[in-house]
């Protein structure tokens, strides 16, 4: 950006104010101990908007080149789910270079042409698509970065003292959260603490999501990461599976080895064992020369076996053979090659179900259940469905090359009553087809594209479908909706489940351990269970 286009502020250093209220700080200190670092965001944000009058701010940490949202006030909730590259945003870009005398705060003249990357995005005013003053403080160096946003090109003049001294009281609180989180981390590692919070997923094959379902999810995906036990996801199509398996990778001891996927249902019966296990020179025709295996090329790390209910029976006892003697054998040879690999499996299926119909080896579903996961649909997820759209818009407004493009209040009201039967994978195609479709119409005004209900275009949920988890949470007294008519079993014996035991939480005064004796079950399994159903310990 050219020098002209900003001004700088010549405020203080980076030391604490005077004035600063001892009460404020505690607080923010309190919020980390009690909470850790995602305690503290939305807190520190508060601070700071108690001294900084503006129509929008955000706080953001810098993840690689992409600036990931903590928390954020005056802005529609699809940005928290948004990803800002800072190639994309020169403003963000220019905040974040900071230093070469400018000092930590930046401000943009309100006739700037850089675009703002919030412009159309403060729902408080929907007539108002640009915003005329804004200002960016970088926060440590590099950490990430505050932003002030005002429709009044006036607003923010006589703030940017104030902006520096917030930013000074805030610097040594990052830091310390970012130790605070390192050392969680190491803790988790070792096996001596799990992950109470679901922390921003880091850019790039992420799951985007702060719902008890997601949360309850992650928290189990990091506890089971760092051992070697088999892992068997399970869930709807479109849930995001590959994601998990990701994250269950990336978080264990073997992050630093491949990851290797394989789809089972993609493969032809007559090449699964070459691509499983791989094969020599002339084993068959066209086997014009060797040829590693995946689990050869898992070797230390992780394979993913995607789809893995649809293995036929004669590749099912080949690979039982493999995970029991922790040896591969290529096709046409007769060596033996010993593999060090853990295994994460994905299926769709009911694979118990299928063990009972034949079409499925029992002692392989047990080989590969060791630890079942459950990935949660799209419709158990609440307003995770705002922050996926945010991801997914972020993604559309780059394509497209817009200012912003973003959701009216009609659209996401649309989304969140809608059932979603293909999960974050139809979302994420509705999301697309709606900004060409919006497009083609001309819906575009002054480079910021509105998705209407009628571009989203999503009529009732198919029958069959369950409602949103919003729509049929347990109520005071009912514990949960009634099933709709035409639900699958698993949709009622799920709605009856979550209703007995709220039930008996309440007559328990919330005693888990006593509302599982009543029920009959271990108190481990019964909150297995109730993670399983999105059971709040308020619901109790």
């Amino acid at each position: 950006m050219r020098s002209d286009e900003a001004k700088p502020s010549a405020g203080p250093g980076m030391t604490a104010p005077a004035d600063t209220g001892l009460r404020e700080v505690a607080g923010l200190l309190g919020a980390l101990e009690r909470g850790g670092p995602d305690a503290l965001w939305p807190e520190a944000l508060a601070f700071v908007r108690s001294r900084v009058p503006c129509d929008a701010c955000a706080l953001l940490r810098r993840d690689g080149e992409v600036l990931v949202p903590l928390a954020i006030h005056g802005l529609s909730p699809d940005v928290m789910g948004r990803r800002f590259r800072l190639g994309d945003h020169p403003r963000l870009e220019a905040i974040m270079k900071g230093g070469e005398g400018r000092g930590p705060v930046l401000r943009f003249a309100a006739d700037c042409g850089l675009p703002d990357p919030y412009d159309g995005l403060i729902p408080d005013h929907e007539d108002r698509l640009h915003i005329h003053d804004c200002v960016g403080a970088r926060l440590g160096e590099g950490w990430g970065a505050l932003t002030f946003d005002a429709l009044d090109p006036n607003a923010l003049a006589g703030a940017l003292d104030g902006i520096a001294e917030v930013a000074a009281v805030l610097a040594p609180l990052i830091a310390l959260a970012e130790r605070q989180a390192a050392l969680t981390e190491r803790l988790s590692r070792a096996g001596e603490l799990h992950r109470v919070l679901a922390e921003v997923p880091a850019s790039g094959g992420e799951i985007v999501g702060r719902s008890p379902a997601v949360t309850a999810m992650l928290r189990e995906i990091d506890a089971v990461a760092d051992s070697d036990l088999a892992v068997l996801l399970t869930g709807e199509t479109g849930t995001g599976k590959e994601l998990a398996a990701l994250r269950l990778h990336r978080r264990s001891a073997r992050a630093g080895a491949a990851l290797i996927q394989v789809n089972c249902a993609a493969l032809p019966e007559t090449l699964i064992e070459s691509e499983l296990f791989g094969h020599v020179r002339g084993a068959f025709t066209g086997a014009t020369a060797e040829r590693s295996g995946r689990f050869e090329l898992a070797d230390g790390g992780t394979l993913l076996l995607d789809e893995v209910g649809e293995l036929p029976l004669s590749a099912q006892s080949k690979l039982l053979r493999t995970l029991q003697n922790g040896e591969i054998q290529r096709v046409g040879s007769d060596r033996h090659i010993k593999v060090d690999v853990r295994l994460i499996a994905a299926t769709n299926r009911d694979l118990a179900e299928e063990v009972r119909a034949g079409r499925f080896r029992a002692d392989l579903y047990h080989r590969l259940s060791v630890y079942p996961l459950r990935v949660p649909p799209l419709r158990d997820r609440g307003r995770d469905v705002l922050l996926l759209a945010g991801h997914f818009l972020e993604r559309e407004r780059a394509r497209l090359r817009l200012r912003n493009v973003r959701l009216s209040p009609e659209a996401q009201r649309r989304l969140l009553a809608y059932g979603w039967p293909g999960n974050v994978r139809e979302l994420e195609h509705v999301i697309s087809r709606a900004a060409v479709r919006a497009m083609a119409q001309g819906a575009a005004h002054q480079g910021v594209l509105t998705l209407g209900p009628e571009a989203v275009g999503l009529g009732e949920t198919p029958p069959g479908m369950a409602p949103p988890a919003e729509a049929c949470s347990a109520g005071p007294e009912e514990g949960g909706a009634p099933p709709q008519e035409g639900a699958t079993m698993r949709d009622a014996v799920d709605i009856l489940q979550r209703r007995l035991i709220i039930e008996r939480l309440r007559e328990n005064g919330g005693n888990w351990s006593a509302a599982a004796r009543s029920l009959g079950l271990d108190r481990s399994n019964l909150l297995r269970l109730a993670r399983r159903l999105s059971i709040r310990d308020d619901e109790g």
